[in-house]
């Protein structure tokens, strides 16, 4: 394997960076760029976006959140012929979380081209209606592996047209065990494909990977973004008795809007929110046995800000991208320090601050010292004691996920949930302020609203029409996600 000189970029880059406009980009792909806020580009598309776009295989190192996606979505869109309706590029992803988030990003940058049809294959989710979708014609498949799998091996999915291959967060899919999945996969592409590969790491894997499956490739890295920048780490010794209660101290005193805590097992997820639950914490868990209908649930409420606390498992939460993340709170410490850096990466992005809360026995104080080692930094401890409560009100998320029985099946689109809520018609009319987040789905739309409005909302929507139809709708609770 050849490979480049690789370029490492600091999180504190200067401001000058390189702009979108100085690559070879359709001028319809520009503008669209440029609506979309796209005007320079991170270090990692800095990196890597001149040899994907010239057709060169890449290996790519560079940390979730920082604009990966883009880096591969728009060299594959580059290459796609529009009118040809054959499945010309396939980004393979570990979890369905990241699948769905990738889906997501390419369809936004292909709006500058002509109907361009982008299907998610995924589990959880039945193989007759993918296969449905497959039949009408698609120009990119996301999905994971051993799905991707099913539909090659049935024969719904062929794979003779592809000219982009893409493997995201292959580190991520080697630790789950699924180099023989690649592999398979990538033994039915055409052999002059070109192969993008993204990771956060390099284990020994990504060398077997490339020297199986890769034409000399270019290799590009971006360093990881130095944790003590705009996020505030805090240590708290706990021990096995009180390690639990003491996440309902944490969020009781700093009381922030939205937290992502981890735990490294399933059954310590589902303790933990049994047990903010009953404190009055409008917390879910999210780990990889659940249903997509309930993985859906979970997801938008609390990407929308309806859910105050997201219990998760690594495996689970790889590859989720929340704005405005308050905190994180390492409920159990992980061994690997890369992971740890990986989590706390979470908060204080996009200049903002963020705080890094971890909870460690005496039995941990290995891998805190590893930690430590990683980042070339001192944990700074605080005493159980220092946390009091901040005030006597619960902490309750601000807003509230509404749920419409209908979605991109019927066409549904944002706009039309939010002219319904700031139409006249059928009682108030709400400002966009009082309207958060909309989600469309394949069978459903989730909508946040604020707090104060959220049963008037509801009451309205179900009152009215939405895109000249009858809908029902439904507020979302604690318990229609657990």
């Amino acid at each position: 394997m050849t490979s480049a000189s690789r370029p490492t970029e600091n999180s504190d880059a200067s401001a000058q960076r390189p702009r979108f406009a100085a690559l070879p980009l359709s001028v319809a792909q520009l503008g669209n760029l440029q609506q979309l806020g796209y005007r320079e580009m991170t270090p990692i598309q800095a990196a890597s976006l001149p040899i994907a776009l010239a057709g060169q295989d890449l290996i790519a190192q560079a940390q979730t959140g920082s604009g990966k996606t883009a880096s591969f979505a728009l060299a594959l869109l580059a290459k796609l012929k529009p009118r040809w309706f054959a499945v010309q590029a396939l980004v393979l992803c570990p979890t369905r979380e990241l699948a769905d988030q990738v889906t997501v990003e390419i369809r936004r940058l292909a709006r500058a081209e002509e109907n361009i049809k982008v299907v998610t294959l995924c589990g959880g989710v039945a193989l007759r209606g993918q296969r449905a979708s497959l039949e009408h014609g698609a120009h990119v498949v996301v999905g994971t592996p051993g799905r991707v799998m099913d539909h090659l091996a049935r024969g719904y999915l062929t794979l003779e047209g592809l000219s982009t291959l893409v493997l995201d967060e292959a580190d991520r899919m080697l630790d789950m065990g699924f180099f023989d999945d690649i592999a398979t996969v990538a033994k039915q592409c055409p052999a002059d494909r070109q192969t993008l590969l993204f990771s956060a790491t390099y284990p020994d894997g990504i060398e077997k990977l490339a020297r199986q499956f890769m034409r000399e490739p270019q290799r590009v890295e971006v360093a990881a973004q130095k944790s003590e920048g705009q996020i505030e780490q805090r240590f708290y010794e706990v021990t096995r008795a009180n390690r639990l209660d003491t996440v309902g101290q944490l969020l009781r005193h700093f009381r922030p809007v939205s937290t992502l805590a981890f735990c490294n097992t399933k059954q310590q997820c589902k303790e933990l929110v049994t047990l903010l639950q009953a404190q009055g914490f409008y917390a879910l868990a999210l780990y990889g046995e659940l249903e997509q209908r309930e993985r859906d649930l979970v997801l938008a409420q609390f990407a929308n800000r309806s859910c105050s606390v997201l219990v998760a498992t690594d495996v689970a939460s790889r590859g989720l991208d929340i704005d405005q993340l308050e905190a994180v709170i390492n409920v159990d410490t992980t061994p690997d320090p890369e992971v740890h850096v990986h989590r706390i990466g979470r908060t204080g992005r996009a200049g903002a601050s963020g705080m890094a809360l971890t909870l460690a026995s005496m039995h941990d104080m290995g891998a805190i010292g590893k930690i430590e080692q990683y980042q070339n930094q001192p944990s700074v401890w605080y005493a159980l004691d220092t946390l009091t409560p901040a005030s006597p009100q619960p902490l309750l998320p601000p807003m509230v996920t509404l749920q419409l029985l209908g979605g991109r099946k019927e066409k549904i689109r944002p706009g039309d949930v939010l002219g319904a809520l700031t139409s006249s018609e059928g009682g108030t009319a709400y400002q966009r302020e009082h309207i958060g987040k909309i989600q469309v789905t394949e069978f459903c739309t989730f909508v946040a609203v604020r707090r104060d409005v959220a049963a008037a909302a509801c009451a309205k929507l179900n009152a009215g029409k939405v895109k000249g139809k009858s809908v029902k709708v439904r507020l979302l609770t604690v318990s229609d996600s657990t």
